[in-house]
């Protein structure tokens, strides 16, 4: 046993400094991909790395359809205050790109984790992580994604393995009915919009709902818990106590807060004072490119991401006094290359404002917006678009390549 553990722990150094020169070489030699190598090459020759290196310290995961990087960034930044953080806030979620985040700094105090949605019980059972934070399901990519009711189901069979703390959204049935069998939870009320179940994941029966966020299943117990933690406008409230934190938030959007809400519950459940870590929360401007301010072409621009449904009805509440839209589609493998998603965004929120449209698939928006009676312009370009737009700051809203095109642009 002696020999095995030290025939362990050598060939996972040998496969971290491998992983480590991987990396160097992509970067000295700008080829593409070099973002997760290190993880790639390193999970390639110990598999088990990922376990290896969090054995023993504070782990917290975070996961949902929408949500996780941002929140990822607001946890770590708040622990950055007591400690060394390892993350990959930028939103490698999959196990190559947790393992290059862990390796960056082996001497981290805590690792906060972003986590795609089918890989968390395989990382959770790898990680045995303090915290599991679960924001949201909904559809996303169903072309190569599970229906939310799947995931749900893969992450209830979670708790029969995994012990972790979980800090979860209320208001969300998908969520409340997955984490059932947890013996710990703290409930944050996020105040989700975008409802993308009116019936009950475990029975079939239809939800009821009403204005103060309380949702009842009408053929079985299944019902909205009593939150902990609420997020309201602009402040988050610990209802226990009564006691209300205002935030300074520099994030756009009531989405934010809400992210913010259950980012305060993870580092009080981690024992850290609330005061103290909300004040972290100014730190944040922008989360890997989304929501910075640029100037190009004479124009300042904020860049927005919006994938899907959900995301697009928190982005109407961040983009509401905005003279001018440009909104850049493609659907590429990463994006999921079915737009059908289009139809179910309330687009009419757009009427009477400078509308532009550019993307390769902008032809299907254009049909979307045509239908929801939103006047529009095709443009073939950003600098086209910065020409078009009135006077003010251009809200820039793209889904996930094209996103990703606009950050090269500006490097």
């Amino acid at each position: 046993m002696r020999a095995e553990t030290i025939l362990g722990a050598l060939r996972l150094r040998f496969a971290v400094f491998s992983g480590r020169m991987a990396a160097w070489y992509y970067c000295r030699t700008s080829k593409p991909g070099g973002g997760v190598i290190a993880g790639r090459v390193t999970l390639a020759l110990a598999p088990d790395a990922l376990g290896r290196l969090t054995a023993s310290r504070n782990v917290v995961v975070v996961s949902g359809t929408n949500g996780k990087t941002t929140t990822t960034r607001m946890i770590a930044e708040m622990l950055r205050s007591v400690g060394r953080i390892a993350s990959n806030d930028t939103g490698a979620n999959m196990p190559a790109g947790l393992v290059t985040a862990i390796i960056q700094d082996r001497l981290f105090d805590f690792a906060v984790l972003e986590v795609d949605e089918r890989y968390l019980p395989g990382v959770c059972a790898e990680t045995s992580p303090e915290v599991v934070v679960l924001l949201n399901l909904s559809r996303d990519q169903l072309d190569r994604n599970p229906e939310p009711s799947l995931v749900a189901e893969a992450w209830r069979r979670m708790s029969s393995d995994v012990t972790s703390h979980v800090v979860a959204n209320c208001d969300d049935p998908h969520i409340v009915w997955a984490v059932s069998g947890f013996p710990q939870v703290t409930w944050v009320s996020m105040g989700d919009e975008w409802r993308d179940s009116w019936w009950c994941p475990s029975c079939g029966q239809a939800l009821t709902r009403s204005s103060s966020r309380h949702w009842a299943c009408r053929g079985c117990p299944l019902e909205r818990p009593i939150p902990q933690w609420s997020a309201g406008e602009r402040s988050v409230t610990y209802l226990p106590e009564a006691e209300t934190f205002d935030l300074r938030l520099r994030l756009p959007g009531r989405v934010n807060v809400a992210n913010a809400a259950i980012a305060l519950a993870v580092t009080t459940t981690l024992e850290q004072p609330a005061t103290t870590m909300a004040a972290g929360l100014a730190e944040v401007r922008s989360v890997a490119g989304r929501y910075q301010v640029l100037e190009t072409f004479g124009r300042q621009i904020r860049l927005l991401l919006a994938k899907n449904p959900a995301s697009w009805t928190e982005i109407f509440h961040a983009i509401e006094r905005a003279p001018g839209v440009l909104i850049m589609l493609n659907a590429r493998e990463l994006d999921g290359q079915d737009t059908s998603w289009i139809w179910d965004v309330d687009f009419r929120r757009l009427r009477g404002r400078t509308v532009l449209v550019s993307g390769e698939r902008r032809l299907d928006l254009a049909v979307r917006l045509d239908v929801a009676e939103v006047e529009f312009k095709l443009v073939d370009s950003l600098q086209d678009a910065c020409a078009l737009a009135p006077i003010g700051l251009l809200e820039v809203v793209a889904n996930y390549t094209a996103f990703l095109d606009l950050i090269r642009q500006f490097k």
